[in-house]
C-alpha cells in the first residue's frame, strides 16, 4: 500500500499513465475517485508536477460529497484544488473543506448575474460552475486550451457521452482523455472497487451531484425531498425570486406539496437511478 492506495497484483492499465500538462476533473463521485486512484497507482502514488487534480464546488453538493473529496485527498496523499466560481477575474477562488460553500452561494451568485434559471435545454450551470473554474485554473499555470489535457471520468459503459465529449472537444480546440473508457472500466468495476475500500462516498447514485438537480427527474426529486425536506428550500427560493422554474413540468413548490400530501409509497416514475457525475459530461453535451 502506497499512501493509502490499494496496490494489488495487477498493474494499473496503461491508459491511467497521464502525460502532463493535465488537469484531472474530480467530480466528487465514486467513478472519478476510482479514476484518480488508478492514475495515482500508475504513477507510483505521486503525480507529476504538471498533472493536477481539481474539484469544483457549486455550494449545492451534499456534505457527504465534501467529506469524500477531503478523504480521498488525505488518504491517498494527493493535493486536490478545491475551486468555486466567482463573478470576477479569474473566475474562481481556491477554497478548502472548511471554507467551502454549503448553502449554494456560487450557484445563487451565477443565477443573480444571469437573472434566469438553468434548465434541461440551457445547462449553463455546469459549464460555468464546474468547467470554467477548471479552465481558469489551467490558465493560472500558463496552460492554454489545446496545450494541456483534460482528464475526464466517463466509463466504458457511457460510450455515447464519451463520443459527444470528444466531438465537442474537437470543435472547441481542446484535448480530452477518458482513461476509464479506454481501460474498459464499467460501473460494476467501480462498485466492486469501493466495496473493498475502508471508506466510501456514503450516497446512493441519485443522491449525488447538486442535491436537487433538475436533471434527476420528478420521481427522484420527490424521493429526495421526502428523505431530506430541508434541501428543497434553496431551489424553491430561486424559483420564487426569479419567477421562473428549473423544470417546466413541475415547480419545486408543487413537488414539496405533493410529497407532503401523499403517503410514503415508492415512486416508480423514474425507473432507473440517476447515474451521472455532474461536470463530467453534461457541459460537453450542452456545448456540442
Amino acid at each position: 500500500m502506497i499512501s493509502g492506495l490499494i496496490i494489488d497484483s495487477c498493474a494499473a492499465h496503461p491508459a491511467f499513465s497521464i502525460e502532463g500538462p493535465a488537469v484531472i476533473s474530480f467530480s466528487g463521485g465514486r467513478t472519478s475517485a476510482y479514476m484518480l486512484h488508478e492514475i495515482l497507482r500508475a504513477h507510483g502514488g505521486t503525480l507529476p508536477d504538471d498533472v493536477v487534480v481539481a474539484f469544483a464546488n457549486t455550494g449545492k453538493e451534499r456534505e457527504e460529497t465534501l467529506r469524500f473529496v477531503r478523504e480521498c485527498g488525505s488518504r491517498w496523499g494527493v493535493h486536490i484544488h478545491w475551486l468555486e466560481w466567482r463573478n470576477a477575474r479569474p473566475c474562481f477562488d481556491e477554497v478548502g473543506y472548511n471554507s467551502a460553500s454549503r448553502n449554494g452561494e456560487p450557484f445563487a451568485a451565477l443565477i443573480a448575474k444571469k437573472k434566469r434559471l438553468p434548465n434541461w435545454k440551457e445547462r449553463w450551470c455546469t459549464g460555468t460552475l464546474k468547467v470554467e473554474p477548471l479552465h481558469a485554473l489551467a490558465a493560472s499555470f500558463g496552460w492554454k486550451p489545446g496545450e494541456y489535457v483534460e482528464v475526464i471520468g466517463l466509463r466504458h459503459d457511457e460510450g455515447l457521452r464519451v463520443l459527444k465529449g470528444l466531438d465537442s472537444a474537437e470543435k472547441h480546440g481542446r484535448r480530452c482523455l477518458y482513461p476509464l473508457a479506454k481501460a474498459k472500466v464499467t460501473k460494476r468495476n467501480v462498485m466492486e472497487f469501493w466495496a473493498r475500500q475502508p471508506f466510501d462516498l456514503g450516497l446512493r447514485p441519485y443522491q449525488g451531484n447538486c442535491d436537487l438537480c433538475f436533471l434527476k427527474g420528478r420521481g427522484l426529486r420527490k424521493r429526495i425531498i421526502r428523505e431530506r425536506p430541508d434541501l428543497a428550500g434553496w431551489w424553491d427560493e430561486q424559483e420564487r425570486t426569479t419567477d421562473q422554474f428549473f423544470d417546466r413540468r413541475d415547480r419545486v413548490q408543487a413537488l414539496i406539496a405533493e410529497v407532503q400530501s401523499t403517503p410514503e409509497f415508492p415512486d416508480f416514475s423514474d425507473e432507473t437511478e440517476f447515474d451521472a457525475e455532474c461536470g463530467l459530461h453534461c457541459a460537453w453535451e450542452a456545448a456540442a
